[in-house]
This record gives structure tokens, C-alpha cells and sequence, in this order.
């Protein structure tokens, strides 16, 4: 008996020590995990030095652009179009999905555009849980990454000003003539208004584009009315700014921008029906007589509302950056000033990303 009782006590001891151990890792891996608000995960660095940081001081500027899959022939050429119009040092931040982080990779290591200074930034689009409302209007309009403006002073960067650029535009300037721009004090971002070109009027009134907070809030509702925001008020266009990610922290823009998110989720102040679709309204909102106009040239947009409506060549020209918002792409068919864009592209080396064209299979 004496010897049954010391070997259940040895069992038992050696129980408890499992079970203290099982606890220990399962407390330690819940220590360790990535909480939901960890946003954004940086990647190794695919530059020639290994987990490169880069700053202020390195006197490069920065672009921020994302690449989605079905996308990603729009980010490379847009890439293509800064790397190729300047002689400034540029360092892209490329902000994806982990499932198109390798096909991002290869699309530059394997082409031109292996020479360029970039990072490859993972974005988790569960930031977004509970403050965008499924809207099947314009679904494209809803892609998590549309949304990664919001968010620049999560990124993995040490930059007090950044460019963020929407991957359907080409840059025909020297990018460092839009880096350089000088922001109004207090002011977070320079945006282009969309009131502020003749040139584009007459595509403007052709295509029935918005060009006032009435086409992009829902003035029916309290809490629009309450902001004091005249209707009439010329609207800008978020796919290309210059932030200043100081002033943005210290204004907590992006605190500001989720509220107004999580507001339209509960009330439905504005949808995607609307002109801007959902992630232009908050902007709206937040930066209402609270920013710096860019030069205009420097974002001619309005190419992707109509396969039809075309601007004039001698008015291209002039253009700094051209963006094709709106729903008809220059990598797909119909679209208008192909050869505009398609100078820039550069071919998918995986073949993932083809081209629509007329005499195309895709």
C-alpha cells in the first residue's frame, strides 16, 4: 500500500507539473499575439539592406500606394510613371494583402522596376470591423484598401510628410514639385478641389460628376445638417494628396475619420450610391475648410467616369497627374487616353495581370 500511495503522489506531482507548463505557453503565446488593433504588419524589406529604415534625414520622399491583386498592373504602372519623371531618391511603401505580397514582390524584382527603393507593408482589414456598411452599389468602392488613407500614421514609416497616391493614376511632373508643396499652418493635408480647373468644366457637366458636398452627403439627415456645411461647398478628391503626419497625430485625424466611419455604419449618412462611394465623405467631413489646395495639374482626374468623354491633348500635356477615377480603368475596355497610361505599364511576369482589351480573351 505504502508503495501505491508514493507512485499516485509521483502521478500526481507529474500532472500538476504538466498542467503548469500547458498554462505557462498558453500564457506566454497570448502575451505574444498581435491584438486586433495592431494594424499593420511590416514585411521584410525586398531593398538591397535588410529591414532598411528610412527617414527624414535620407532625404527621400516618400509614396504610399497600394496594390490589391486585381489591381496590380494599375500600381505598377503608376510606380513606373514617379520612378521614371524624377531624379529625386523616392521610396515607395507598397500596402497589401499577405495573400499578394509575393505576387507584389515578383512583379518588381522581376521587371524594371527592380532598381526602385520600396517596402512592402501588410495591411489588416479587420481595423474595419463594425465602421463599413456592405454597399452593393459600387463593391469596388468597399475594398479594404481603399480605406488605407486613413490610417498613414499606423504605417511602419519615420516621415513627417508623405505622398498618398491612388493606383489608377500615371505622373507625368517631377514628383518632388508635388512633395514639396507648402501646407498652410494647422493644415494636415493639400488636397486638389474639384472647382478648380476650367479645363475639366465642360467634362464635368458632360458626365454629370459631382463637384459640391451635396453630391456626396445626405443632407436629409440631422447629422449633416448639424456639421454647417453649406451644400454647396466645392468638394476635393482624396486619391492624391500631401499629408503632414505630425499634424495629422495631433489633430487625431484618423480618430476623427473612424468616427464619422462608425457614424455612416449606424445612420447611413452617406453610401456609395452617392459620387465618392464611402471613403470619401469622412475625408470631406474632417477636412472641410482644413486644407491647402494643390496646384490643379497636379491631379487632372475625372478619366474614368466615361468611356466617351475625352480632355483635349495639348491640356494633357500640361498635366502633372492624370487619374482615372471613377469606374472605367485604363487597363480594362472601354476606357479613354489608353496611350496616356499604357506607356507605364509594365507586363505581369506571373501573367496574373493581363490586360482588357477588344481583341482580348480575359
Amino acid at each position: 500500500m505504502a508503495l501505491l500511495r508514493k507512485i499516485n503522489h509521483v502521478l500526481l506531482v507529474l500532472l500538476l507539473l504538466m498542467f503548469y507548463l500547458l498554462l505557462h505557453n498558453i500564457l506566454l503565446k497570448a502575451s505574444t499575439r498581435p491584438k486586433l488593433s495592431d494594424h499593420w504588419k511590416t514585411l521584410r524589406n525586398a531593398a538591397p539592406v535588410p529591414d532598411m529604415r528610412v527617414s527624414e534625414e535620407d532625404n527621400v520622399i516618400p509614396v504610399i500606394i497600394c496594390a490589391s491583386e486585381e489591381r496590380m498592373g494599375g500600381t505598377m504602372a503608376a510606380i513606373n510613371s514617379v520612378y521614371s519623371n524624377t531624379d529625386a531618391s523616392v521610396f515607395f511603401y507598397i500596402v497589401t494583402f499577405r495573400d499578394a505580397v509575393k505576387l507584389t514582390r515578383q512583379y518588381i524584382e522581376r521587371t524594371e522596376l527592380k532598381g526602385i527603393k520600396y517596402k512592402i507593408l501588410e495591411f489588416n482589414p479587420m481595423v474595419l470591423r463594425g465602421k463599413v456598411k456592405p454597399d452593393s452599389s459600387r463593391p469596388d468602392l468597399l475594398h479594404p484598401l481603399n480605406f488605407v488613407r486613413f490610417y498613414l500614421p499606423l504605417l511602419d514609416i519615420n516621415h513627417k510628410r508623405v505622398i498618398y497616391l491612388d493606383d489608377d493614376v500615371i505622373v507625368q511632373g517631377d514628383i518632388k514639385d508635388l512633395f514639396h508643396i507648402k501646407l498652410k499652418p494647422g493644415h494636415a493635408a493639400a488636397f486638389a478641389t474639384d472647382c478648380d480647373l476650367p479645363s475639366t468644366h465642360e467634362m464635368v457637366r458632360s458626365i454629370g460628376m459631382q463637384t459640391t458636398y451635396m453630391g456626396f452627403l445626405d443632407y436629409r439627415k440631422q447629422e449633416i445638417k448639424d456639421l454647417g456645411i453649406n451644400p454647396r461647398d466645392c468638394s476635393f478628391n482624396p486619391g492624391v494628396f500631401v499629408a503632414d503626419i505630425s499634424e495629422w497625430k495631433k489633430q487625431k485625424i484618423t480618430k476623427q475619420l473612424e468616427k464619422w466611419m462608425e457614424e455612416n455604419f449606424r445612420l447611413n449618412i452617406y453610401s456609395s450610391a452617392m459620387a465618392g462611394g464611402v471613403a470619401t465623405p469622412p475625408m470631406l467631413i474632417v477636412f472641410h475648410d482644413k486644407y491647402t489646395t494643390l496646384d490643379p495639374l497636379w491631379h487632372v482626374r475625372h478619366l474614368g467616369w466615361s468611356p466617351d468623354a475625352r480632355y483635349s491633348e495639348s491640356f494633357l500635356q500640361e498635366a502633372h497627374l492624370l487619374h482615372w477615377n471613377g469606374p472605367f480603368k485604363p487597363w480594362n475596355y472601354p476606357a479613354v487616353h489608353l496611350d496616356r497610361w499604357e506607356k507605364w505599364f509594365i507586363p505581369d511576369p506571373s501573367g496574373k495581370f493581363s490586360l482588357v482589351r477588344p481583341d482580348s480573351d480575359s
